[in-house]
């Protein structure tokens, strides 16, 4: 089975962030997102991953390269934004070795989805798309669907207003489409599957979807960014994420579940936790404190800071008695200068 994993959009709203690296490249529980994203699609037996990459798509090759967690990676290369139909058209030859289904995936999307479970409902259906379906309570910012007891899917409309949405089942981001919709997708263009593909299939009765209860989080604001640690450092909270080469002084407080990187110093009377991400090389000094937040490899934390709900840049370096949070983001090697509170 092959997957294509859009993995070429800008990040815009975690910028700065996004201006060095690419969001999917972003530590989570101190792994990329993607590499959570490559590793749930080889558990369920995916065997050739597909990544539409266009912004700094040279990071993504020299990371995963030929090949991760025994799937072999191919890379589409977009010269030009191609909205998220478009990327799927322009990796069609890398899809034509055989004529089964494949998945479409957003790379910016946590969630152990039961693959095979999709793949098998998008069979028994004869359909040409399949939506993966979750529900959540505000739908606003998702495509929304109506479905029938056969689950084929009679509307689909892309972010309704507030109070106008059919259902509160959104699309997860996972589709599984047959070869045939590639026809439908003009080629060489900016195409949204959401607003010019998705409503044709519906239309035609050809789009179904599936509904799944199980993990999923839609990392696009810094407020989801730092909830996906926080759900990820707990599914790994039964094992020691204290790396090897990091030196964490006995008089710290340690509150689990973390993930500390090697190189990383905590020193006495500090505390890390819950739910914090420390990077490699990161320095936390005496009395400071980081909870619920992620700090990006060589950030400084100078003596008696609090740095809570926020995300905190490669080299940062934060002074002496600074406040930090609610889902602030501070920018690579930027500065803050003792005594300043930070809150958006």
């Amino acid at each position: 089975m092959k997957a294509l994993i859009l993995a070429g959009g800008f990040g815009t709203r975690l910028r700065p962030l996004t201006c060095t690296r690419p969001k999917l490249m972003f530590p989570v529980a101190n792994r990329p997102l993607l590499d959570w994203v490559l590793g749930e699609l080889s558990k369920n037996g995916i065997t050739t991953a597909i990544l539409a990459v266009n912004y700094m798509a040279d990071v993504f090759v020299r990371y995963f390269g030929k090949s991760k967690y025994g799937m072999r990676i191919l890379y589409s290369r977009e010269t030009k934004p191609l909205g998220t139909a478009g990327p799927i058209k322009k990796a069609e030859t890398l899809m034509s070795e055989d004529e089964e289904p494949f998945f479409v995936l957003n790379g910016d999307i946590l969630s152990t989805i039961d693959y095979r479970a999709l793949y098998k409902a998008h069979l028994d259906s004869k359909a040409r798309a399949t939506i993966a379906l979750h529900e959540v309570e505000d739908p606003s910012r998702f495509g929304v669907v109506e479905l029938n007891e056969k689950n084929q899917i009679l509307r689909f409309i892309e972010k309704p207003k507030s109070g106008e949405a059919p259902s509160h089942l959104i699309n997860a981001g996972v589709y599984v489409l047959d070869h045939s919709v590639l026809d439908i997708i003009p080629d060489g263009k900016e195409v949204s599957i959401e607003r010019e593909i998705f409503p044709v299939l519906a239309n035609d009765k050809e789009l179904f979807g599936y509904r799944f209860e199980s993990l999923w989080v839609d990392i696009g604001k810094p407020h989801d960014y730092i909830l996906a640690n926080k759900v990820m450092l707990n599914t790994i909270a039964a094992q020691n994420h204290i790396e090897r080469g990091s030196k964490v002084s006995r008089k710290a407080k340690i509150i689990p579940p973390v993930a500390i990187a090697k190189g990383t110093v905590v020193e006495a009377d500090a505390v890390v936790g819950p739910y914090a991400s420390l990077g490699e090389g990161v320095v936390i000094k005496r009395g400071s404190r980081v909870e619920n937040s992620i700090l990006f490899p060589h950030a400084w934390v100078d003596c008696s800071a609090s740095v809570k709900n926020a995300i905190v840049g490669e080299g940062a370096i934060i002074g002496s008695w600074v406040k930090i949070e609610m889902d602030c983001i501070v920018g690579d090697h930027a500065i803050i200068d003792n005594n300043v509170t930070l809150t958006c």
